[in-house]
């Protein structure tokens, strides 16, 4: 097993050929990040490997420049498959395959639902060296005779806990048996619960590892607390926590996509940048989400855990856990989301624990091997019943646009 070190590492030091070095100089990258150190020496030897690091520490290019340096450019089949649990992350990595792409011939094709299957199957026939996809098109278009994968020599599995998480175990062992068995496999995750190391050990040929320690999977360029609140005074905690932090770009996560569109619908037209993202929304409504996000109109999105893998952002300067993740690791997941807008800004984590949840938040303090500190409100009782909220939306719209900061305008209306 091989630890990632925090010493900056040159590209020109990874043994890179000098194509690739001109692509990698094109989209400004000069010192290759823990994971890409460690994971690309490795996948350039052709063995399987597993690459443990959260989202946003530059995983995708960790695999994407192993692909585009192994794979014949000439050649009109497909020669690598990347496997991700959500069309969003999908489009991440095809977007991250294009750009890093830019002195070689290569197209990457995105095979994802929500999108209509004619152009994907035109795009097929025009022989990609490079197929990114979720398990459920990649399927579809195996069945359909429309993709092929016996010249596949790499495949990989990207976010494998979240793919198994969400149910895909079936649908990513019935693609694997098409593939040859002389592939190169690469796995990568966040975590490596016991679905993810048997699948590792049922498809992967003595695969060689890369492991960020388990102290820095919650990253430390994030300050982390919770609140302690009762369920029905989780809306009013909610205002009073933007009101006081005035964040920059926040993310709130629920469980369910139930319980993100009622928050939505309280706050929708009242905060005109507001946004919600969830399985449930059609494609072309998650696609414009990812826009405003990106773009940084939208300060305020609620989420849930199957889309928050795709929402890799720099922007974001909070999290709120409006529910305790179901599972631990998805703390991790939620979390990874901020932190990233310098070295100097800390992102700032906060999760909304009822009384009856202190073993959950336990369970998470023991998964990260930290103690999460409490964060408190002087003026908010958050044990009292909540009151019958009126909200007069046009005075809140008025009061509140994207170029103002300040948030006291909304605490009054809301709660």
């Amino acid at each position: 097993m091989e630890e990632l070190t925090d010493q900056p590492v040159p590209f020109e030091d990874l043994g890179l050929s000098s194509r690739m070095m001109r692509a990698i100089a094109r989209v400004n990258f000069s010192h290759a990040s823990p994971i890409q150190a460690a994971f690309i020496p490795l996948a350039l030897t052709g063995k399987d490997g597993i690459g443990q690091a959260r989202t946003g520490t530059g995983k995708t290019a960790a695999f994407v420049i192993p692909i585009l340096e192994q794979i014949d450019h000439e050649a009109n089949d497909v020669q690598a498959l990347v496997l991700s649990p959500t069309r969003e992350l999908s489009e991440q990595v095809a977007n991250e395959c294009r750009r890093l792409s830019s002195e070689f011939p290569t197209e990457p094709v995105l095979l994802v639902g929500g999108k209509p299957l004619r152009p994907q199957i035109t795009a097929l026939k025009r022989g990609p060296q490079i197929v990114i996809g979720t398990p459920g098109r990649v399927i579809d278009h195996l069945q359909r005779g429309t993709l092929q994968l016996n010249t596949v020599k790499i495949v990989v599995l990207d976010e494998a806990d979240r793919m198994l998480d969400i149910g895909f175990r079936p649908e990513i062992e019935k693609i694997l048996r098409r593939c040859p068995k002389d592939r190169q496999t690469l796995l990568l995750s966040a975590t490596l619960p016991a679905p993810v190391e048997r699948l590792a050990q049922k498809y992967m040929n003595e695969p060689e590892r890369v492991d960020l320690s388990v102290d820095e999977v919650a990253t430390d360029n994030v300050e982390q607390y919770y609140c302690t609140v009762e369920e029905n005074r989780k809306f009013g905690l909610l205002i009073q926590l933007l009101t006081k932090e005035r964040p920059k770009q926040v993310v709130v996560f629920c469980r369910t996509k139930r319980g993100a569109d009622q928050i939505y619908s309280k706050i929708q037209r009242a905060l005109p940048d507001a946004a919600a993202i969830h399985g449930d929304l059609p494609q072309s409504t998650r696609d414009r989400v990812m826009r405003l996000l990106r773009s940084g109109e939208a300060r305020l999105v609620i989420a849930t855990d199957v889309v928050g893998r795709g929402i890799d952002v720099s922007g974001i300067s909070h999290i709120v856990n409006y529910d305790i993740p179901e599972f631990h690791d998805d703390y991790v997941h939620r979390v990874g989301r901020t932190g990233r807008l310098s070295s100097d800004h800390k992102g700032r984590a906060f999760t909304f624990v009822t009384p009856e949840q202190g073993g959950e938040l336990t369970r998470i303090e023991m998964r990260i091997n930290k103690l999460l500190k409490e964060y408190r409100f002087d003026n908010f009782d958050a044990f009292e019943e909540e009151p019958t909220q009126y909200v007069n939306e046009d005075e809140i719209r008025h009061s509140y646009s994207s170029n103002d900061d300040d948030w006291d305008s909304i605490i009054d209306e809301l709660d």
